[in-house]
């Protein structure tokens, strides 16, 4: 891995966010209230006001000298806006630089004190503007009323501006489970929309909580306030039924938005490329899914061709030069990430894309689709018909798919024997953190507890309405959430349960409702069956789950858990990530409550649930590292197992919900078992027909032989080429025997013998010896085919190969033959 360039780091921040998109559709739909700058009770005079502020009636609550604080500060305030322009008391304050200055606003009216030579406090100051709000004659914005909250506003503007509507809230019950603290801060956000738009609670629409919400962002407070509140006056009835489910992660969410948003968040330079693939994905919109289209305009307008115009500034042209398409391929190669270093640290790093192919096959099909389109509207796509810059063998994923089988068996083969240790642990952990919610809920506030060898202190305070502690500090001081730890741990064995027995999909998990558990009366037998229906996901076709006992237990205790008071499963809004739409409202099985309000569990809280049980565990990988289980290995895990236990393949892609029963097999991290059954089998028969004597153990001295008889085969020349438990029937004339296997390195050695051989020949017909001269002869013989042997050995080892394809000289020199004769005879012809 190579560090990332300067060029690199400005890469990634080149794409615009779409976050917040989704909030602006909402606020066009559903506007907040105007704010107007005349009303009755601003447009009073002075003495007027001052009056209706000393009325005994609409004094706040209070003690007497407070009440006289409340009324210097107002005095004072009333002095310092009549040197401001405007008409109103609204329009004074808007002149103001005090109406845009959240913190420190009141220097401005202490300075006007000063002019009068009086000394006021900035509590007296805050008082009278808080008596000011209070009887309606300033209406500040959002992002003042945030800023400048007071825990004496909430219970003042209920007394003052609309009692009854307050008292309605709370007899229709707090949000969540009765918890204090969740409602009062909900009350504060409705106080603070009435303070800011006028009216009384039954008067909030949903752009006032939008407007809310959108300031706590601005200003990146805690949201949770605007959200119970809209929530609080959803459950009440007080908006229509097409307002937003839930305000959760109100600023964060996208939305589906437009192609040409799409597009335009990489700063395309070239506009006639950039409305070609604006153009081009508006033609393919129709018929993908959105989260394809996402993908798809990632890869044309990022990955492609804005990186053409970074690299190659000006191109104007989708026809490329082969230098400009090769360099470009070879970037897509690589991406650039934040990859966490050994010594903990981030940094920028340059690693392989192993989505290359399937981006460069995504610009191939661009080019081909355009070039088809221009033969049937040569006018609007004739232009930019071009040559493909890729090959359909560059777009080849037939490596990547193999690795990443290898590499997902390997982690299937890894985590499969050791799923009933993580179970045990999952089990374990429930059951100890059910021991400490219990101990908790059982003890009085102040007290301490032991319990699973751990000891808590309870405090004195709660915000719960049964009065019962909800959080303990353990030996260490730190704050421990036990219901929040009870929680958790309930739902990482859930999810282990339910994946192990379904092999469903993480999203098709999150999608499970009360109503997917259905019955079935089995038509041959009548026996009532309970099956798990599967809502449509990835290939948009539902499928149905046999339900086994096991599975009906851990269902059977998720009903239990998230059941209300009156029996049923509370209706929740989940958000598709994949289609970034909101779901109709469901009784969902994987929900729970958070700061009062019902919510889908996300798809991070289960993976991070899951983690902490693996961390729990201590189980490692083969590398010694903490294992780690992502919720799609309890998929693969499901698949093998099966498989390996006897479930045909073609049954086990219909439970899987593949389309391609290839894909049920890559999930099969199986070992050949045919093969190695046939194998064994081969072997048992060849057994059966030879002796059986031969499979007697063999003795010491046997096996001394045996290697002793390789020993004695070790040459001058090379080695003697006899089977074992043979003797030499060639008398040991090696040089003569053809089964001496001579070693190249020996060539040398070889040809002394020839010419010894040459020498005593000559010798022996100088002295008569033709006896001798025979002998010598057939050895000479002998020793020079053994050199002959070699030399064509050697030979065939350094020379070329010919396979029957002709060479390009033999093909010009065959054409110009050809060529030549036929014009010679067209010249004789004609």
């Amino acid at each position: 891995m190579n560090t990332a360039t300067p060029d690199t780091r400005r890469d990634l921040r080149s794409a615009r966010p779409l976050a917040g998109v989704e909030a602006a559709k909402l606020l066009q739909r559903f506007p907040p209230r105007p704010r107007p700058t005349d009303w009755p009770i601003t447009s009073l005079n002075r003495a007027d006001l001052y009056d209706r502020l000393r009325d005994p009636s609409q004094r706040l609550p209070g003690t007497d000298s407070t009440q006289a604080t409340r009324m210097v500060g107002a005095r004072l305030l009333l002095s310092w806006m009549e040197t401001l322009p405007g008409e109103t008391w609204q329009q004074r304050w808007l002149a103001s630089p005090a109406a845009d200055e959240q913190k420190g606003w009141y220097a401005h009216v202490q300075a006007h004190a000063r002019t009068l030579g009086r000394l006021t406090s900035a509590t007296a100051i805050q008082a009278g503007m808080h008596t000011l709000i209070c009887a309606d004659a300033i209406r500040p914005d959002l992002d003042w009323l945030i800023a400048n909250s007071s825990r004496f506003a909430r219970p003042a503007i209920q007394h003052s501006r609309d009692p009854e509507g307050f008292a309605r809230l709370e007899a229709a019950g707090y949000p969540g489970n009765g918890n204090l603290g969740t409602a009062s801060v909900a009350l504060l956000a409705i106080a603070q929309t009435i303070a800011a738009y006028g009216g009384t609670v039954q008067d909030i629409t949903v752009g006032d909580c939008l407007a809310l919400l959108q300031a706590a962002v601005g200003r990146k407070s805690d949201t949770r306030n605007a959200r119970l509140a809209y929530l609080w006056l959803r459950e009440m009835g007080q908006f229509p039924p097409d307002a937003p489910g839930s305000l959760l992660s109100f600023s964060n969410r996208a939305g589906q938005v437009s192609v040409e948003m799409l597009v335009d968040r990489y700063q395309l330079q070239c506009k006639p490329v950039r409305d070609l693939i604006v153009d081009y994905l508006n033609e393919r919109r129709p018929s993908i899914d959105y989260s394809s289209l996402r993908q798809l305009s990632l890869v044309l307008a990022k990955l492609f061709w804005s990186d053409l115009e970074r690299h190659h500034p000006g191109i104007d042209s989708l026809r490329l030069d082969k230098e400009v398409a090769t360099a470009w391929k070879a970037r897509l190669a690589t991406k650039t990430v934040r990859r966490r270093q050994p010594d903990g640290t981030t940094a920028l790093v340059t690693e392989l894309r192993e989505t290359a192919p399937a981006a460069k096959q995504l610009v191939r099909a661009f080019y081909l689709d355009i070039a088809h389109w221009a033969l049937e509207e040569p006018e609007r796509w004739g232009r930019w018909a071009a040559p493909v810059p890729v090959s359909q063998d560059e777009c080849s994923v037939r490596k990547l798919e193999q690795r990443q089988k290898s590499r997902s068996d390997q982690r299937t083969r890894e985590r499969l024997p050791v799923l009933p240790a993580l179970l045990r642990v999952a089990e374990r952990r429930l059951k100890q953190a059910r021991a400490r919610l219990d101990a908790l809920n059982a003890a009085a506030p102040g007290s301490t507890i032991t319990v699973e060898g751990e000891t808590f202190s309870l405090p004195l305070r709660t915000a719960r309405l049964d009065g019962r502690p909800a959080n303990a500090y353990d030996a260490d001081g730190r704050r421990r959430q036990l219901g929040t730890e009870e929680k958790r741990a309930f739902w990482a064995w859930a999810t282990i349960e339910i994946l192990r027995h379904t092999g469903i999909r993480i999203e098709e998990l999150g999608e499970i409702g009360h109503h997917s558990i259905i019955s079935y009366k089995l038509p041959t037998s009548g026996e009532i069956v309970p099956l798990l229906q599967i809502a449509p996901s990835k290939n948009d076709q539902e499928r149905l789950l046999l339900v086994t006992p096991e599975l009906a237990d851990v269902l059977s205790a998720v009903i239990s858990r998230i059941r209300s008071a009156d029996g049923t499963v509370p209706l929740v809004h989940s958000y598709d990530s994949h289609e970034r739409t909101w779901n109709p409202p469901m009784p969902l099985l994987y929900q729970w409550q958070v700061s009062g309000e019902n919510r889908q569990i996300s798809q991070h809280t289960i993976r991070d649930a899951l983690n902490e049980t693996l961390r729990a565990s201590g189980l490692t990988d083969a590398s010694g590292r903490p294992l780690t289980f992502a919720p799609h290995d309890f998929r693969r895990i499901f698949i093998t197992d099966a498989i390996m236990n006897g479930l045909p393949p073609h049954i086990a892609q219909v439970i899987a919900g593949h389309g391609n029963i290839n894909t049920t097999m890559s999930y099969a991290a199986i070992y050949p078992k045919d093969a190695i059954e046939a194998h064994q089998a081969f072997i048992a028969r060849r057994r059966a027909v030879r002796p059986p004597e031969e499979y007697r153990a063999v003795t010491a001295e046997e096996w001394d032989d045996f290697l002793g008889h390789f020993e004695r085969r070790r040459l001058a020349l090379g080695e003697c080429g006899r089977a074992y438990g043979t003797d030499c029937i060639h008398e040991h004339a090696c040089v003569r025997c053809p089964l001496l296997i001579v070693s190249p390195s020996e060539r040398s050695r070889l040809v002394d013998i020839r010419d010894n051989l040459a020498d005593r020949i000559a010798e022996a017909e100088r002295e008569g010896w033709l006896g001798e001269v025979e002998g010598l002869n057939v050895s000479l013989a002998a020793a020079e085919e053994k050199i002959a042997q070699l030399d064509a050995r050697q030979e065939r080892k350094s020379s070329v190969v010919f396979l029957g394809i002709p060479t390009l000289d033999q093909v010009v020199a065959h054409a110009s033959g050809v060529f030549g004769s036929s014009c010679n005879d067209h010249s004789k012809g004609s």
